[in-house]
């Protein structure tokens, strides 16, 4: 049901992850007198000579579970336990994918140089929150429904 709170919620999430998938995370920088330059996407890094770097798949395979899961619960609107439970599965897997774009940039950023972060990196922390008001409305709905069912 789209005119349900927890559905828009869901559904920008979603836009903002896809946003996320696409844009880059941010750049490395040597500190030599020439400057190359890597940009660190979710799936790889490129390289300044035009190669890529799949080291931080990781990054891009968290985003990516987590676009069907919130897809699956927007549509499984009558069983909002279900719905719950998926939308903290996904407030997992975004703080996981948080730990691990740490892990990567701090152990890059030893071999590389300087790193700069994107905007892009804020896109799945907006999402969490939208998880986070999602399921607080869809716990709500159920609190609802149970309180109507005592009362007849």
């Amino acid at each position: 049901m789209i005119q349900r709170k927890q559905t828009i919620f869901l559904l920008v999430a979603v836009i903002l992850t896809v946003i996320c998938l696409c844009l880059p995370l941010g750049s490395f920088t040597s500190g030599d007198a020439v400057s190359t330059k890597s940009v660190m996407y979710n799936l790889w890094i490129t390289q300044p000579g035009g190669g890529h770097d799949f080291s931080v798949w990781a990054l891009f395979a968290v985003l990516l579970i987590t676009c069907p899961i919130s897809l699956i619960a927007i549509f499984s609107y009558r069983n909002r336990i279900t719905q719950s439970r998926f939308c903290m599965f996904n407030i997992l897997l975004t703080v996981g994918w948080y730990v691990i774009y740490a892990v990567i940039v701090f152990n890059i950023k030893e071999a590389a140089g300087n790193f700069k972060t994107s905007f892009t990196v804020v896109f799945p922390a907006i999402s969490l929150i939208l998880y986070f008001m999602a399921r607080k409305a869809i716990l709500a709905d159920e609190a609802l429904v149970r309180s109507a069912d005592r009362i007849r």
